[in-house]
């Protein structure tokens, strides 16, 4: 494979053949085991939902600073609200990425089992749209991510309905971005330092300019804009981490672009697919092998997994 792939998901969802569905999941699996990361089209999300809801994250992030901060939850680790520009930090970088972002969570009674590491939503007030809107895509992309890992489980042997109890009360994250444009020249920080995602899988949807970079087994980077009806899907360390490294979590960043595109404001909003915070995360028998002996033999929860991981990007 000399370029990432995008597949279509309706043969997945909607096969014309028991065949044509093998067939998807084969050449998923195999996208996944090169890459890390794949392209999805035809995913059923309308593109309405996802332009009303560029709209009111863009409405959002173009309100007074002062009123932005009022959403930030001070020793909260960014879970749910507002996290200002300039937080957030690549695992091992020496500067900060250049973004600010909000965090939409899973809505649970809270008395749920995992509430007390489940906070509820904020909501901006200034924005009446912002939470209908912002937690349709969340739902739309939440079904979606079911669908790509009930294929990946296919693909290594298991039911196809692995992962639905492991992920029903998820921890799953609808993280809206803003990029602000670069007005300094030679500044030393990236909008998103070189880093690999916590989770499952992410699932980037629309992006308004070009930036994202996977870098491939060889080392180099490959840009990755997909096209406006496609959604970037990718494998996330706690995946990797279940699979043994079957499925690779694959370094990927956002650049700053060149020239005047330098100031343009970039928008993106992935979905962080976790498992439920009390998920064991321990290697999968069926993904131990004498090639790949298990490189976790300590089991951890996901929720301990995601605390040890926040600490090291400086949002805890």
């Amino acid at each position: 494979m000399s370029q990432i792939p995008t597949l279509d998901i309706r043969r997945f969802t909607e096969p014309t053949s028991q065949a044509d569905a093998d067939a998807f999941v084969a050449e998923l699996g195999a996208a996944y085991r090169e890459w890390g990361f794949a392209g999805i089209r035809n995913h059923g999300i309308p593109q309405a939902l996802i332009d009303d809801a560029y709209r009111v994250f863009s409405q959002f992030f173009a309100l007074p600073e002062e009123t932005k901060r009022q959403y930030h939850v001070p020793g909260g680790g960014g879970a749910r609200g507002y996290t200002p520009f300039g937080v957030e930090t690549a695992k091992g970088a020496q500067y900060s990425d250049l973004k600010e972002f909000w965090h939409i969570g899973r809505e649970i009674p809270r008395d749920a089992r995992n509430a007390d590491v489940m906070a509820p939503n904020l909501w901006p007030e200034e924005l009446p749209a912002f939470r209908e809107v912002g937690y349709d895509l969340y739902e739309a992309l939440d079904q979606l991510g079911s669908k790509v890992l009930s294929a990946l489980a296919l693909h290594i042997g298991l039911p196809g309905d692995f992962f639905a109890d492991k992920t029903d009360q998820g921890n799953s994250i609808l993280r809206p971005i803003h990029y602000p444009p670069i007005t300094t020249p030679d500044i030393p920080n990236v909008r998103a330092g070189a880093h690999e995602d916590i989770n499952l899988i992410t699932l980037l949807v629309g992006a308004s300019a070009e930036g994202l970079e996977v870098r491939s087994r060889k080392g180099e980077w490959v840009p990755f804009t997909a096209d406006a009806d496609t959604i970037v899907v990718n494998i996330g360390d706690m995946l990797q981490r279940l699979t043994n490294h079957v499925y690779p979590s694959t370094t990927h960043r956002v650049v700053n672009p060149p020239g005047e595109k330098a100031r343009q404001p970039r928008y993106s909003t992935p979905f962080f697919l976790h498992p439920n915070p009390d998920v064991v995360i321990d290697v999968l028998p069926s993904c131990i092998t004498p090639d790949n002996p298990s490189r976790y033999p300590e089991p951890i929860t996901a929720q301990g997994y995601l605390e040890e991981r926040l600490r090291e990007i400086k949002l805890k």
